[in-house]
């Protein structure tokens, strides 16, 4: 069975950091675009970055240059590492790959 888990959410202070794992199971995903997208409380689901097999990433706008992101093919796993964070950052992040979705990791910035 395929699957996605999410782990490395919590609480942290604004401009604290935070790193996100995403582990795969199936050789499938190292082959694959990953996604990391996040969910705020009452609003839509928003795409955080990419990363493609070779390893071009793209970002949206309100986590550039304080999000990373980078991945593991051997090892199937994908990272977000969030540097800075603000209270606006809190969310659920989801890793996603093609049609499979992990089960979420929350964040929350918080004073």
């Amino acid at each position: 069975q395929v699957q996605l888990v999410e782990s490395g959410g919590g609480l942290v202070q604004p401009g604290g950091s935070l790193r996100l794992s995403c582990a795969a199971s199936g050789s499938i995903f190292s082959r694959l675009t990953r996604n990391w997208y996040r969910q705020a409380p009452g609003k839509q689901p928003e795409l955080v970055e990419s990363i493609t097999r070779s390893g071009s990433t793209n970002y949206a706008d309100s986590v550039k240059g304080r999000f990373t992101v980078y991945r593991d093919n051997a090892k199937n796993l994908v990272y977000l590492q969030m540097n800075s964070l603000k209270p606006e950052d809190t969310a659920v992040y989801y890793c996603h790959a093609f049609s499979t979705w992990g089960q979420g990791t929350r964040v929350t910035v918080s004073s």
